[in-house]
């Protein structure tokens, strides 16, 4: 089977990183997946290349002439499935594969779609989903939030829980220096990311457990200001900020447990990382991070806006071996139950296989 992923980018991220994850295992099951990327090719497209995928970057910054190029691209390379991840690539791409007479369309939301939301890109989405066969939604947040807000047919509607390649424990002798009970974020630095609430939550933690300590695993534009933060609390000296990082394995190997606090958040793929190793987390009460650790029973959630309940978690976990030991062990289970790369990549083969031009084309 010939798919065609198509996304904003191919730069270090969530959805990227599944993206690559979804390509590899494609291709070890005999299919030939490619990206196309309407902007950068990123750090990821880069080792795609160098792993012999096709990702072809910058297809086009404005909808007419992406969707002119999508449609060339389609016409051409003939691909059986056209992948489309997140708003921009969907409503880019989707008519031009229609067009083109590709015989399976998805469109998966990332995200959360939840308020504040972009009108404009939502209206514009309810209209290129009407060249897509499946809508799909990461978690049942998400799929319930299109469904309020899409004059998309529901049988249309469909939630695939992301998956992801289980992490791969590292020995110690590959770990970063570590001290102390160690928390880690792996994420964007963004200001929906909600940095302040974890800062200020760990910091507070600190008061009672000053043996604590704090990685940051990840870039974006809250850096500065979030370096800034923590020198005016006083703890610089228990976080790290680590940077932007391909390789996570020895942090999560490392590490304690997971944490997040994001006001919105659909289902991150660093959570799901996090469980496959066996670390219990902590997450603001938000989408399908909290909907996933709540059905996995790996941890603990917090209210988005509570500092003081995000340090109460932090040092309840720190404190208690028998409940650590049973999310830890909560989490491995729930991962290989439901969150494995191979079960999503086989929900989504169903979705290829399942449209009304896919079976009348028996496309394989």
């Amino acid at each position: 089977m010939k798919i065609a992923h198509v996304v904003d980018s191919m730069e270090v991220g969530g959805a990227e990183t599944l993206v690559s994850q979804m390509c590899r295992l494609q291709r070890e099951q005999g299919h030939d997946p490619c990206v196309y990327a309407v902007l950068s090719l990123g750090a990821l497209g880069e080792r795609m290349r160098k792993e012999g995928f096709a990702v072809q970057p910058h297809v086009g910054s404005h909808l007419s002439d992406a969707t002119r190029n999508f449609f060339r691209i389609f016409k051409e390379s003939r691909p059986d499935v056209v992948h489309l991840h997140n708003p921009t690539p969907t409503v880019y791409a989707a008519a031009a594969a229609r067009l083109a007479g590709v015989p399976s369309i998805v469109s998966t939301r990332h995200s959360l779609v939840a308020r504040p939301r972009r009108l404009i890109v939502e209206l514009k989405y309810t209209i290129a989903a009407a060249f897509c066969d499946w809508i799909v939604g990461i978690c049942d947040a998400t799929t319930n939030n299109i469904k309020s807000i899409h004059s998309i047919p529901a049988r249309k509607i469909v939630r695939v829980y992301n998956g992801a390649d289980p992490m791969l424990r590292v020995t110690k002798e590959q770990w970063p220096p570590k001290s102390g009970y160690t928390l880690v974020y792996v994420g964007r630095l963004e200001p929906v990311k909600n940095h302040s609430l974890l800062l200020n939550a760990f910091c507070l933690a600190l008061k009672s457990m000053p043996g604590l300590r704090l990685w940051m695993v990840g870039d974006g534009s809250e850096r500065k200001a979030l370096e800034s933060m923590a020198a005016q609390l006083g703890i610089t000296s228990q976080i790290t900020f680590w940077g932007q990082q391909l390789d996570v394995a020895p942090f999560f190997s490392a590490a304690d447990a997971f944490i997040m606090s994001s006001t919105s958040e659909g289902l991150p793929i660093s959570l799901l990382q996090a469980f496959s190793i066996g670390l219990p987390a902590i997450v603001t009460d938000v989408g399908g991070m909290a909907e996933v650790v709540r059905l996995a029973r790996a941890g603990i959630t917090v209210p988005v806006t509570d500092p003081a309940a995000m340090a109460a978690a932090i040092l309840r976990l720190a404190s208690s071996d028998a409940e650590r030991k049973q999310f830890s062990t909560n989490a491995e289970e729930a991962f290989h139950s439901h969150f494995t790369l191979e079960t999503m990549a086989d929900a989504y083969m169903d979705l290829y296989r399942n449209s009304a031009r896919a079976r009348r084309t028996a496309i394989h």
